[in-house]
């Protein structure tokens, strides 16, 4: 291990600063688990390509005791002994293939588990900056073509340098002169293909960009496929969809553009160098320098050296977009989360006495501030709402409870304790939150409710369900808990999705909990029944709700009136209504005296 270690300082002082080189230190590792096989895989790739070179080597002398020396009994073996080498190449060819398939899904599935665990840490933030196709090509697709693509390559890579190494060494047997105006063309062929990543990296990543416009206008399909049909978008959608693929198909052009001349041109290199070649071998002939045998073996092995060569262009693209792919998936694994546990931070506290905000300030956009200073104590079991004009800040205030944003100017305490002091996972086990919209999961009812929980016993299961007053409808139901709901829980009303997401609240059991307008999207008879469900789960525990029916949040302990920023009211419902010209007594006369 310490030669190893020492070979890869050398190299990291030589390369550290080189793309590709970096891309390369991150992703190995990643084979390290499957070494033997990696090995394997790319060991049966040498004598896959050195066997290439026997059927160049049997032709000297079967041409020289065959055809010129008419002695067909000395030779009879050569075709037999093509035969049986050729199979053998054929079947360390398969075995390679599937050694390099297998090792390159292990590692592609290893990567993609990272990739998705670095996915699932990022900040709310993140999420709100990309879009789905972003999201499946960049952690998902890219770690398929960096790994198998590399593993695929490598072997090919491997296997065309030992088929080229033991078919130069035939043309050197059979006439070193000949050899070196072949090898001299070659050369001249390859220097083409130093310079094709660099030429498609830029037109190839924006196209990767509008490939993942693609698959976001299918999820927009699928997942707005009402208000498609409901507005008559057929052909408005249609039209944008046959735009973008068009453009994709323009960037695809781009690339071939910068890589199609490289097989013509080699095509000319190489048949400069066979033309050279027969021109002075026919010479060399004819002065008795080379025999028929070795010019035959020889043009052979120079064709079969040059077959591949030819096609090297678009290996070349598949090698550049590998590497491409790589250096995408790289910045995604070196991506730092933005909320992430500080130096030191401790469990969440025994939570006894209070919450504080304290002067905090908060901007999504530089420039714009969300958050003026606001500055509010909350005590432990109290239930506190929100209220105010939209988009004044009560939903950012309350996303700084579980830390879904970073508090940078101000803070927030829990019983004297910074909020960034804590840690992540810790903290938002004591928070729980019921969403306006609450996202469910593909797959059943029961397994929606038991995220709050993956530990909880049937029992407890059912007692959530009794108190979000889910039981009746559950019973309803052929396969009870066991009901599958449908992608992102397409089969069931907005008053059961609401009463799972409160469901999942209940097991959960935290301390503090934040209702984000949970009932505000539905209609008069599922919002009794859904405040119902919140009412039982409100019980000892510390609430911050933001309402826009104001009939929900009158019996809180005290009401914030947030607009444009600001804290510019706080009391119970009737401290405020006593306010002349207050803002939360406009709100209530607007929503009540019609």
């Amino acid at each position: 291990m310490g030669i190893l270690n020492k070979i890869k300082t050398k190299f990291d002082e030589k390369y550290g600063n080189n793309e590709n080189y970096h891309s390369l230190s991150v992703i190995l590792p990643y084979f390290k688990p499957y070494l033997k096989r990696t090995f394997l895989a790319l060991g049966l790739a040498i004598p896959i390509g050195a066997l290439d070179a026997v059927i160049a080597l049997a032709l000297k002398p079967y041409m020289d005791i065959v055809m010129m020396d008419k002695h067909m009994q000395s030779a009879w073996y050569l075709p037999i002994l093509i035969v049986v080498f050729t199979t053998v190449q054929g079947g360390l060819n398969y075995l390679a293939t599937y050694m390099n398939d297998w090792v390159g899904g292990k590692v592609t599935n290893d990567l993609k588990i990272t990739l998705y665990s670095k996915l699932m840490r990022q900040a709310p933030g993140f999420f709100e900056k990309q879009t789905s196709g972003k999201i499946l090509k960049a952690y998902n697709n890219d770690a398929e073509k960096s790994c198998s693509g590399l593993l695929s390559n490598m072997k090919t890579c491997i296997s065309r340098f030992f088929s080229s190494l033991s078919l130069v060494g035939v043309l050197f047997y059979n006439s070193w002169k000949l050899a070196i105006i072949a090898v001299a063309v070659l050369t001249c062929a390859m220097i083409p293909l130093v310079k094709i990543k660099s030429a498609i990296k830029d037109v190839y990543n924006r196209s990767e960009g509008e490939n993942a416009k693609v698959l976001t206008t299918y999820n927009e399909a699928f997942s707005g496929n009402k208000v498609i049909s409901g507005y008559n978008l057929y052909d408005f959608k249609e039209n944008q969809f046959k735009k973008l693929v068009n453009t994709v198909f323009g960037l695809k052009m781009k690339i071939t553009q910068h890589v199609s001349w490289l097989s013509p041109l080699m095509h000319i290199i190489v048949s400069i160098g066979i033309a050279l070649v027969i021109g002075l071998g026919s010479y060399f002939i004819v002065k008795g320098e080379l025999s028929a045998g070795q010019f035959v073996s020889f043009i052979t092995a120079l064709i079969m050296l040059y077959t591949p060569i030819k096609g090297l262009g678009n290996n070349a693209k598949n090698i550049s977009t590998c590497l491409c792919a790589m250096e995408r998936v790289v910045s995604k694994l070196e991506k730092i989360p933005a909320i992430k546990d500080s130096e030191g931070a401790i469990n969440f506290p025994d939570f006894k006495d209070k919450i504080e905000f304290k002067d905090i300030k908060f901007s999504y956009v530089k420039g714009k501030r969300v958050l003026n200073g606001i500055s509010l104590e909350v005590k432990k079991g109290e239930t506190i709402a929100f209220v105010g004009n939209s988009g004044g800040g009560k939903t950012t205030l309350v996303n700084l409870l579980p830390r879904f944003y970073n508090v940078k100017n101000g803070d927030l305490t829990f019983d004297g304790i910074s909020v960034n002091s804590i840690k992540v996972d810790s903290l938002r086990q004591n928070v729980a939150v019921v969403f306006q919209d609450n996202f469910l999961f593909e797959g059943t009812i029961r397994e929606n409710i038991a995220i709050g929980n993956l530990n909880a016993s049937e029992d407890e299961i059912w007692q959530a369900v009794q108190q979000s007053y889910l039981e009746e409808f559950v019973n309803s139901l052929d396969n009870g808990l066991d009901t599958q709901i449908g992608e992102r829980g397409m089969l069931l009303s907005g008053g059961q999705k609401q009463r799972i997401g409160i469901a999942r609240a209940f097991l959960k059991n935290a301390p503090i909990l934040v209702l984000d307008e949970a009932t505000s999207a539905l209609d008069n008879q599922s919002e009794h029944i859904v405040q119902q469900a919140i009412e039982n789960l409100m019980k000892d525990r510390t609430v911050f709700v933001i309402a826009h029916r104001l009939t929900t949040i009158q019996n809180a302990d005290r009401i914030a009136v947030i607009n444009h920023g600001n804290l510019t009211e706080l009391g119970t419902h009737e401290e405020l209504m006593n306010i002349p010209d207050g803002e939360y007594k406009k709100l209530y006369q607007m929503q009540f005296n019609h």
